[in-house]
């Protein structure tokens, strides 16, 4: 079992860095946009790794 976290704001530093910008919150989740594509952040104050790595995938473009 993985007890590694990422804090949130490590997160959204990391996709501010790769052009990603805040677009709106939701109801748990805070979403960010590109432009073209968009990804949801939990609101939480820690982040569990592999959530956290997903996220980052996503922004990358390699899970599309």
């Amino acid at each position: 079992m993985c007890n590694a976290v990422m804090k949130r704001r490590g997160l959204e530093k990391r996709l501010r860095g790769m052009g990603w910008r805040f677009k709106r919150h939701g109801s748990r989740h805070d979403i960010w946009t590109d432009g073209e594509k968009i990804v949801s952040v939990p609101r939480y104050n820690e982040i569990k790794e592999p959530v956290a790595r997903s996220i980052l995938r996503k922004a990358e473009g390699d899970d599309w």
